[in-house]
């Protein structure tokens, strides 16, 4: 699969996610999955990840947001041309960051905020509500940090 083709199908789920999530549950509404560890809880974030900047004026919160994002897709278009094709991880990983950065992007267009659903957790121990989008992010630099832990240089040890 192509850097492309992973963006695109990380992109289309998470906007598919969320458009479900915006036409089968109100805002606050929160559906239980599995009890006390997994529900669907239909909220809006302002922010980024854990609320950051979510209480900022969106006046300069959302040309902020929109600018990172084409920051990190530059970032992101720039790396990838130097990673070989063999790198398979890195690419899918890459692939996954900017489908999920894409996807967080298109919400701020869309509604100056982040649709956010899966809250996830044990008992009273709750991650903050977080969507697809976060979830490919997380996974896309988790799996590019592993990948470098396996082969970073050893400098000589």
């Amino acid at each position: 699969m192509t850097i492309r083709s992973v963006s695109v199908v990380s992109l289309v789920l998470d906007q598919a996610s969320k458009l479900a999530v915006l036409h089968f549950l109100k805002l606050g509404q929160s559906v239980t999955l599995i009890p006390g560890i997994l529900y669907f809880t239909y909220i809006q974030n302002p922010g980024a990840a854990f609320g950051f900047l979510a209480s900022a004026h969106a006046v300069w919160r959302i040309p902020f947001f929109i600018a990172i994002t084409i920051l990190a897709g530059l970032v992101v278009y720039s790396f990838q041309r130097f990673v070989p094709r063999e790198k398979r991880i890195v690419r899918f990983s890459l692939g996954l960051i900017w489908g999920g950065a894409a996807g967080n992007f298109l919400d701020r267009l869309l509604y100056s905020k982040v649709v956010d659903f899966i809250d996830a957790g044990f008992q009273q121990y709750r991650w903050p509500v977080f969507n697809l989008a976060d979830s490919c992010i997380t996974i896309g630099l988790t799996l590019m940090f592993l990948d470098w832990l396996r082969n970073k240089p050893n400098f000589g040890r």
